[in-house]
């Protein structure tokens, strides 16, 4: 079993960068597939990015890719999403998930089956 806690979202000017941190429980972190997503008022959860369970191999969405960079401390039960040049169409609830050992590639979110309660993020104008 495995709990998330998102941290780190608020509001920030188009432009700007914000990092968000996901806190997870369970001794065996270092076996989950991590990742983000998030959702726009109005719209369907979409896949953000994800990384391994050793850190090795990141995946991301097109639409932030070379914008934002998800890393991961396995000593600190951590992953983070840092987020630089965010726009208005960022603004979303950002969700961190888990799945052990979830092969990378995989942007459905039932692939994941542990969901964070998720942080707001607004990127003004």
């Amino acid at each position: 079993q495995v709990q998330l806690v998102e941290s780190g979202g608020g509001l920030v000017q188009a432009g700007g960068s914000l990092r968000l941190s996901c806190a997870a429980s369970g001794r065996t972190f270092s076996s989950y597939t991590m990742g983000w997503f998030r959702q726009a008022p109005g719209k369907e959860r979409e896949f953000v990015a994800a990384i391994s369970w050793s850190g090795g191999s990141t995946a991301y969405a097109d639409s932030v890719k070379d914008l934002f960079t998800i890393s991961r401390d396995n000593a600190k039960n951590t992953v983070y999403l840092q987020m630089n040049s965010l726009k208005p169409e960022d603004t979303a609830v950002y969700y961190c998930v888990a799945q052990f050992r979830l092969s990378m590639g995989r942007t459905n979110p039932y692939d994941y089956g542990y969901w964070g309660q998720g942080t707001q993020v607004t990127v003004s104008s």
